[in-house]
């Protein structure tokens, strides 16, 4: 693994809510480095990508990575009185291109989205048209339907997602009992809303499924064997509500066993293939 360089912090002001941003130096000896903007997973820090930014560096990429709204340096942490949901985490992506911009500029950008990070990525292309977005990539992410989950094992995501749900409800926060960091209930109720449903919740009154079928945006969509919490079947139900997008489907076979977080320590592999999607991408239009 290649040593995990240095970052700078910088931070992006949200209303009452500051969204953490850390920006690598850019690849040495390479020009015009296409940015790979990591979204991470649900309670997952950003410094925890340092190790595979290190990796995507060493293969001729430049990268930031944002934070999710209360995990990491973003503050506050969430509260009661977090109310917030899906709909202000995908009007972050947004917010922090947008405080990319000067750093993006006369690059391709690719979105690089984990988990929860990839939902919220693929969203905000769906319900803004970001031109200035020119691939997603998508590693371990997918939509928690809980039908989408192989063999019996979906009979016990429903009552387990929903159990999370409506303990946020009731307690009016998550605390992180064992799964996903300490989030603010809007976010469990949305993530659990299409864990049963199969449907992402309505974002300022626009249902997205019809807008994530006009996006047109190349992706990499890559599921990783060993992983539980996003096997590969949710990722093809993810990639099924791309259906205008060109998607380039893969499979990460690692050569020891990872798990949904751990492949990010061994993730040379997985960012060679992602520079190699990178290449593909057009000259970028911003």
């Amino acid at each position: 693994m290649s040593s995990a360089p240095e970052y700078r912090q910088e931070y992006v002001d949200r209303g009452g809510d500051r969204i953490g941003l850390q920006i690598y130096p850019d690849p040495e000896g390479v020009t015009g480095a296409p940015v790979a903007v990591i979204c991470p997973a649900m309670g997952v820090p950003a410094r925890y990508y340092r190790p595979f930014a290190a990796d995507l560096r060493a293969a001729g990429l430049a990268v930031a990575v944002a934070d999710l709204r209360g995990t990491g340096a973003s503050t506050p942490l969430p509260s009661r009185a977090s109310g917030y949901g899906y709909a202000e985490l995908v009007a972050d992506v947004g917010a922090v291109l947008d405080a990319l911009k000067p750093h993006r500029d006369g690059r391709p950008t690719l979105l690089l989205g984990h988990s929860l990070g990839g939902q919220a990525a693929a969203l905000h292309l769906a319900l803004t048209g970001d031109a200035t977005v020119d691939g997603l990539a998508l590693v371990a992410s997918g939509v928690p339907y809980w039908r989408a989950f192989p063999g019996a094992i979906r009979y016990g995501i429903l009552p387990y997602t929903q159990g999370i749900a409506a303990t946020a409800a009731l307690l009016r926060v998550w605390p992180g009992w064992g799964f996903g960091g300490r989030q603010a209930r809007g976010v469990i109720r949305d993530w659990a809303y299409a864990a049963r449903t199969g449907r992402f919740p309505l974002i300022d009154g626009i249902d997205p499924q019809a807008a994530l079928r006009a996006v047109t945006t190349p992706v990499l969509a890559l599921s990783v064997d060993g992983d539980r919490y996003t096997p590969h079947e949710t990722l093809d139900y993810l990639c099924a509500k791309l259906a205008g997008a060109p998607v380039r489907r893969e499979r990460h076979r690692p050569d020891s066993p990872v798990d949904h977080f751990t492949w990010v320590r061994s993730g040379a592999p997985i960012a060679a293939r992602i520079a190699a999607f990178a290449a593909d991408l057009r000259t970028p239009a911003h």
